[in-house]
């Protein structure tokens, strides 16, 4: 793929986690920057999540953080609490909109855009950039039981890359990974370095102290 050919990567973090975890391994987000900026004329990077906002401590918070200061875009709002028909209370913080219009926003000055979900909600913006002249390429994955993406959003993308296939060039190292505790968000702190939390949780690699 020609290196002109101007790029813009939109993850759909909650959605991207989910397979990740569904496939067993976990994005070492550097990496996956620095493999789009080798390969494509990079022009944006964005991250987008819903965050529980009146919690002490949020388990995303640092992997957001460490986001917006090394070059990505990261968007954000607080997820809504709501009580279900039985009584339960649930959350729900759904992205969709907030990535849609920014790539919608963006598409005249886009070539190609790479889209991490599985959602087929995206359908829909996926044939409206294709409309605008835009290339789209789908990043989900079939080998689980269920597939992480739907067919319709599968069969629109121009091509859909199994997540997989780039667990090599973006997925953390076997030996940097480190058993996550019961439950995908923990709500509270535990007494570690924060650079210890970031390697461990994200394969974010901290800069040594002797490092210039």
């Amino acid at each position: 793929m020609s290196s002109a050919q101007r790029c813009a990567v939109f993850i759909d973090g909650a959605n991207l986690y989910a397979t990740t975890k569904a496939l067993g391994f976990d994005i070492d987000y550097k990496k996956l920057l620095k493999d789009f900026q080798t390969r494509e004329n990079l022009i944006r990077a964005f991250y987008y999540t819903a965050m529980i906002e009146d919690q002490e401590y949020s388990s995303i918070r640092p992997l957001v953080d460490w986001l917006d200061y090394n070059g990505y875009r990261v968007v954000t709002k607080p997820v809504r609490e709501f009580t279900d028909s039985a009584g339960r209370r649930r959350f729900k913080g759904n992205m969709d909109i907030e990535l849609a219009i920014d790539a919608l926003e963006l598409a005249p000055r886009l070539d190609h855009m790479v889209l991490f979900s599985g959602d087929g909600d995206f359908r829909s913006l996926v044939e409206a950039m294709q409309r605008r002249g835009v290339r789209v390429t789908v990043i989900s994955t079939i080998q689980t039981q269920p597939a992480m993406i739907s067919d319709e959003l599968r069969r629109q993308a121009d091509e859909f890359v199994d997540l997989s296939s780039l667990a090599s060039r973006i997925g953390r190292e076997p030996s940097e990974r480190q058993a996550r505790p019961t439950g995908e968000f923990p709500t509270r702190h535990r007494a570690e370095p924060r650079g210890a939390t970031l390697e461990n949780r994200y394969g974010i690699r901290q800069p040594d102290q002797d490092d210039e």
